[in-house]
């Protein structure tokens, strides 16, 4: 008996995937009959939160923007209180391959992110086509509302704004509506610039004090003391066109620049969330 008991134990230190979360808001996490209840018991908003997948220098892990949109999505979600969450797309448009011809990469070709290895793109009409088709899904699931937005910017927001104002035409007349989010990014790089300007540090244009910042404050909420995402000792502070694929100094990065950061995201998407579906337009 006393070897079960040992045993179970080992296995639930082990293994907490073991025990799914029963209070997410995540429906990669719940089952289809919990997602079904959920949207009967009023959690009618879907939210979409698409990322990317794209180099952050030698000090940042490629995937700093879906770990932020994975996080951050259940923030704004909670705060909502009548929204779940669709997964994380991990993909966007990010350059160019640099395809030559068939069968032909040419370095020199290559442009954007694609430059650097570990960087995924995908076309805009691909990224587009995804926003829509899980959008769609979510209708057909029976949400009201279905809310898109995205942790990297460029071509990726304007697909995206493209995408809900085609769909909210077709929609909104039958009461459902598909809205773009564009303040959570575009009005956080606001607050990022008045406070940078402040500190006196230059306004980074890719993966520097933002971004890092915002990383390092949620790789010490998901992974405690162990940052995993986040490598101190390899931060820059670089310039496009150095060889670094960072455009700001991440060595100014910290948690309560983080902290700020994140919160104005959340703060931002809520906002407008909530205006858009009370205008119902």
């Amino acid at each position: 008996m006393k070897s079960f008991v040992v045993s179970v134990a080992f296995i639930t230190l082990v293994s907490p995937a073991l025990a799914a979360p029963r209070n997410s808001l995540l429906i990669e996490d719940m089952t289809w009959t919990e997602v079904r209840d959920a949207i009967a018991a009023g959690k009618t908003t879907a939210i979409y939160y698409a990322a990317s997948t794209e180099q952050n220098g030698p000090g940042v892990a490629l995937g700093k923007h879906v770990f932020i949109a994975h996080y951050l999505s259940q923030k704004i979600a909670a705060q909502l209180g009548n929204a779940l969450v669709y997964p994380t797309l991990p993909f966007a448009p990010t350059g160019d391959w640099g395809v030559a011809s068939p069968g032909t990469i040419d370095p020199a070709k290559k442009t954007g992110h694609m430059r650097y290895a570990g960087s995924v793109n995908l076309s805009e009409e691909a990224f587009g086509a995804v926003a829509h088709d899980v959008a769609l899904s979510a209708i057909s699931a029976g949400f009201k509302s279905v809310v898109l937005m995205c942790d990297h910017g460029g071509k990726a927001q304007s697909q995206l704004n493209q995408v809900a104002k085609a769909m909210n035409a077709e929609w909104g007349p039958k009461g459902i509506h598909v809205y773009y989010i564009p303040d959570l990014y575009f009005k956080e790089k606001d607050v990022m610039r008045e406070r940078l300007q402040k500190l006196g540090i230059p306004e980074d244009r890719h993966a520097g004090t933002d971004d890092t910042s915002e990383l390092t404050y949620i790789d010490k909420m998901v992974n405690g003391k162990s940052s995993k995402w986040v490598h101190s000792n390899k931060l820059v502070n670089g310039r496009e066109g150095d060889g670094s694929g960072v455009d700001g100094d991440q060595t100014k990065a910290t948690l309560a620049l983080g902290k700020l950061f994140t919160d104005a995201k959340i703060s931002f998407a809520v906002n407008q969330i909530e205006e858009s579906i009370a205008a119902g337009k």
